[in-house]
């Protein structure tokens, strides 16, 4: 019997680190895959396969899903999770940012899907997890384009879900809320300006009371609530092991509670929301 083997995106840090290390305790061949393969080379001491991946890079992603199939001749699990978070006003955001938002949050995943496939339609078995976010289901002011990413991503994986049924394969979307991780960091850098050459958002000074209650609440990425990052790989390790997985997953009760939100009236939530900014 050979090993089950996954490939998972994103393992820099946060999720997909955790999740690697679960599914190397799992004794899983894992396939751990960023950007920079500096940022996983202690994966690979641990005993991770480690790869350059960009999934924005069409080449990336054939090379590695190739090199897996070759050297395992299978590929038991898919767990897409490199993304990132685009926030601020939707008027404050330029075009070329909605673009890179969905490059990397939806067709980074469709790349992958569509490169492991016929693999998993060849052996009559795999399981595809797409990392998602309460915000895929649940959207707000300031995350319009990040929402608009997460909530494509749950709607691809429902039609997958049942596009691929018929081959033993199964899609199972992940929806944690706020994670102990450096993805906080990450947005603040996009909000503030974006890193490197990358442009970041072009403040119109038209909503500036957002950006106040941004800063004052900070709940993206850690606060009341937050969970540690292993608490989702354990679902995504449970979800990939299961020979019947749920569709949605959910770690953690913010996760849980926030989701039922998309069941409110409208009014109660923009309420909600023009209270928070007079608390500003």
């Amino acid at each position: 019997m050979h090993p089950k083997t996954v490939l998972i995106t994103g393992c820099s840090s946060g999720i997909g680190r955790a999740a690697a290390r679960q599914f190397l305790d799992e004794d899983w061949r894992v396939y751990a895959t960023a950007r920079n393969p500096a940022d996983i080379e202690t994966l690979g001491e641990e005993g991770c396969e480690i790869a350059t991946l960009d999934v924005t890079e069409q080449d990336d992603v054939d090379r590695v899903v190739e090199r897996i199939v070759e050297e395992e001749g299978h590929i038991s699990a898919l767990v897409n999770n490199a993304g990132f978070g685009q926030f601020g006003p939707l008027e404050d955001v330029p075009t070329e940012q909605v673009h890179r938002q969905f490059d990397v949050n939806v067709y980074g995943p469709h790349r992958l899907v569509r490169a492991v496939l016929p693999h998993m339609r060849e052996q009559g078995d795999g399981t595809i997890i797409n990392v998602s976010s309460v915000a895929g289901r649940v959207s707000f002011p300031g995350g319009g384009v990040y929402s608009g990413s997460k909530f494509a991503v749950e709607a691809m994986t429902d039609a997958l879900r049942n596009e691929v049924a018929e081959y033993g394969i199964d899609a199972v979307v992940v929806e944690p809320g706020p994670v102990k991780t450096n993805f906080s960091d990450r947005v603040q850098e996009e909000v503030a300006g974006g890193e490197d050459d990358i442009p970041g958002i072009e403040r119109s000074g038209a909503y500036e009371s957002f950006y106040a209650l941004f800063e004052d609440t900070r709940e993206l990425g850690g606060g009341p609530g937050s969970i540690p990052a292993e608490r989702v790989a354990d679902d995504i390790v449970d979800a990939a092991s299961s020979t019947q997985p749920k569709a949605r997953y959910q770690p953690g009760t913010v996760a849980r509670v926030s989701t039922l939100a998309r069941f409110l009236p409208d009014a109660w939530f923009d309420t909600t929301y023009r209270l928070l900014q007079k608390l500003v």
